[in-house]
């Protein structure tokens, strides 16, 4: 009798697990409307490929996906490169395992209101940027604040309090858009991709506001799942997922965000990120 309540244990336990739904989320980087209707669509490709339910849960804040990630509200998120070392950070085992084509040689784009008279396209960031007001964006977006602040460090040897007459935060790289081209601010740094999408979408008015420095590369973007998932959803589940990944190839759903494909990744190539995080007091 005991090993058939055992084996009827087991049974339910199985069946508990395989009913687990999957959730993961997406750093607020664009409009929240937006991302709730592309990933909704991701999270149905999943289900299909992975054979259990999927959620996408939509967070109102970068801080609100690490947090979600760290108690387990979620088992994957589509992170960037500083929250995506946070939460690993936090949940120890956790692994990145995919990161899009382009994020292994991402870039910051310093766009300017054409008001300001300051000289586009430079080969290093223009002097004439100093004493106008500046937005980043979300306060731990690697292309909107970390590398960007990095790399105004690195050109004046001053942090951008001493560097600009005024500098905010704007929470996500579209808001960040909209600031510059209204002349909120005069200056702003933002994702290279969302650039790139909204101009392609006629959302910007480059009349405007244009590009006046294209910064070096980095690593960005990935997506980092939790460490237990092995264990919660079966043997090799993590592999599942991040082959799903990989062999995601319709453009609708790569437009999501937006990337032409995913390629493996892996903690290690995230430390530029860890290093410069903590250079300049964002990372422990």
């Amino acid at each position: 009798m005991r090993w058939i309540l055992a084996l009827t244990l087991m049974a339910l336990c199985s069946v508990a697990n395989a009913a687990e739904t999957f959730r993961f989320t997406a750093i607020p980087d664009e409009d929240q409307s937006r991302l709730v209707e592309r990933f909704s669509k991701v999270a149905d490709y999943l289900s299909d490929q992975l054979g259990v339910d999927v959620e996408y849960v939509p967070v109102t804040s970068y801080g609100a996906a690490v947090t979600a990630f760290r108690n387990d509200q979620i088992q994957m998120a589509w992170f960037g490169g500083l929250t995506g070392v946070q939460a690993r950070q936090l949940v120890p085992g956790s692994q990145a395992i995919a990161q899009g084509k382009e994020d292994a040689a991402f870039e910051s784009y310093f766009i300017a209101n054409k008001r300001t008279g300051i000289p586009a396209d430079q080969d290093e960031l223009p002097d004439a940027v100093r004493d106008h007001s500046f937005t980043f964006g979300a306060k731990t977006s690697t292309s909107g604040r970390l590398m960007p602040e990095h790399f105004i460090r690195q050109r004046f040897e001053q942090p951008p309090e001493q560097v600009f007459s005024r500098v905010g935060f704007s929470g996500d790289h579209s808001r960040t858009i909209a600031l510059v081209e209204s002349g909120t601010y005069d200056i702003g740094a933002v994702n290279y991709t969302v650039w790139e999408h909204e101009v392609e979408s006629g959302e910007v008015d480059t009349s405007k506001v244009e590009v006046v420095w294209k910064s070096p590369s980095y690593p960005d973007y990935q997506w980092t799942v939790r460490g237990d998932v092995n264990e919660r959803y079966g043997d090799g589940f993590i592999k599942k997922v991040q082959q799903a990944l990989l062999d995601m190839t319709d453009p609708a759903l790569l437009e999501s965000f937006p990337r032409s494909g995913f390629i493996p990744a892996s903690n290690d190539d995230y430390a530029p990120i860890e290093s410069v995080g903590q250079s300049i007091g964002l990372l422990r």
